[in-house]
């Protein structure tokens, strides 16, 4: 017999207590307040024969991006099946979807999320999962049609709305209503402070217009709310690195990397990837970052075998190597990456033709820059650029290749094509300190003078 939940979505679970802490584990997942583990843990010892718990542990893991976490996170969904004959049809399509994300089938996943959303569209865990994965798959579109087909159907009182409301926020900065965004993100901030990702979509889009000194006061403001104990926070003092850059206080950037994207404070490949695009823009800039770089490496495990999983973060170990100096580690993980890109049993994996298309090109473009080639490097950088949306992230981790690319269009002498960038980009947003030194490198006397 099915129970309703806290939001009348059909249950399986007669606990009472099992439902509460998985309630609990849903409200820190969208809260970032602290990993769900210790609440889903005890949910599965209240009730044992709930399927659920050991899903949502399990997409917990998967969440990271860390291949060394899937065979535990298979060991948990081997035992839902085993609790699936007493689940709800909605129960069963969380497994089914969280299966499809353990093998990389992750439009698969989305669409199984999204059909579900359609019967249930307070399933805050459909929500939070589909904007995650939508996210690494670099789908605007449904980060923001998901949340606004469910939001019509949400009671504003309910504790996780404002989480919901940020997840809208934040899909419209992706798909540039900025406007919009920027109101539903602080409309959610008024309804429970304690929601970063309304904070990192405001963020987000005062990046994207180049207000970098509201973008700095903002995420000041915010900080009681976000700076301790919170899982979004490294990403979130990146994203005040990317305004000190804008005002080209790059001694300040440099600060908080030391500070907030070193050392201990790196724990997982997210982290890591944040500090690596902030090191390799410093780097672009002209700021020695190389040991910096060959700091960040000594803690980051790469297993061969992981190499390839996914273009997004393959890209980033490779831009690390590089910055540190270390060629020949470079080359060996590219062509690590390469043969399993081309592998045709990978080929059911929603990653294989990203990387085929995009994250090699893109990896052997910074391979050239890295060697001193830059005409190769620009030229291969260009030809992806148009979709490498597809790559996964958002529009402001993206803009590291348009960075790279016109750092190698000053230094290979492809000036016009690094100003007719420029354009584009200054058409989109005002001309702050960082957008001025480009177009100085860039500008037809530094031309004549090359």
């Amino acid at each position: 017999m099915a129970h309703p939940d806290a939001r009348g979505n059909p249950c399986s679970s007669t606990s009472a207590a099992a439902r509460d802490a998985a309630e609990q584990a849903l409200h820190k997942l969208m809260s970032f307040t602290e990993p769900p583990l210790a609440d889903l843990e005890a949910a599965m010892q209240a009730d044992p024969g709930w399927l659920l718990p050991p899903v949502m542990k399990a997409g917990f893991l998967l969440s990271l991006t860390e291949p060394g976490l899937r065979p535990e996170a298979q060991a948990l969904l081997t035992q839902a099946r085993i609790l699936s004959q007493a689940a709800t049809a909605r129960e069963k399509t969380h497994l089914e979807a969280t299966q499809a994300v353990l093998d990389g089938r992750w439009h698969a996943a989305c669409s199984a999320w999204n059909g579900l959303l359609v019967d249930h569209p307070r399933d805050a865990l459909a929500l939070q999962w589909t904007q995650l994965w939508d996210f690494y798959r670099g789908d605007a579109h449904g980060l923001r049609q998901r949340p606004a087909r469910a939001l019509p159907e949400w009671d504003e009182g309910d504790p996780l709305f404002p989480h919901v409301l940020a997840l809208y926020a934040f899909g419209l900065e992706e798909n540039n209503l900025h406007a919009q965004a920027e109101e539903a993100g602080r409309r959610a901030l008024a309804l429970n402070p304690q929601v970063p990702w309304a904070v990192h979509a405001v963020a987000h889009v005062m990046e994207m217009q180049g207000r970098f000194e509201d973008g700095a006061a903002w995420l000041r403001l915010q900080q009681p709310h976000w700076a301790e104990g919170n899982g979004l926070a490294c990403h979130l003092w990146w994203h005040k690195s990317l305004f000190r850059l804008e005002a080209l206080d790059l001694a300040g950037a440099l600060r908080l990397v030391d500070t907030h994207l070193s050392g201990e404070l790196l724990q997982i490949t997210l982290n890591r990837i944040d500090a690596v695009s902030l090191l390799w823009r410093l780097h672009l800039l002209g700021e020695d970052t190389a040991s910096r770089f060959a700091a960040l490496l000594q803690a980051w495990p790469l297993p061969n075998e992981h190499a390839g999983d996914y273009a997004f973060n393959d890209l980033h170990v490779l831009l690390a190597l590089a910055g540190a100096g270390e060629l020949p580690r470079a080359e060996a993980w590219l062509a690590r990456c390469a043969a399993r890109a081309l592998q045709p049993a990978e080929a059911v994996r929603s990653n294989h033709a990203v990387a085929r298309e995009i994250g090699l090109p893109l990896m052997r473009g910074v391979l050239a820059l890295a060697r001193g080639d830059n005409v190769a490097a620009c030229d291969l950088i260009a030809a992806v650029r148009g979709p490498a949306q597809r790559l996964g992230g958002s529009h402001a981790q993206r803009d590291l290749i348009d960075q790279t690319l016109l750092y190698a269009a000053a230094r290979g002498g492809r000036r016009r094509r690094g100003r007719a960038l420029l354009n584009e980009r200054t058409m989109a947003k005002p001309r702050p300190p960082l957008t001025r030194d480009w177009m100085e490198r860039l500008s037809p006397v530094s031309e004549a003078r090359a």
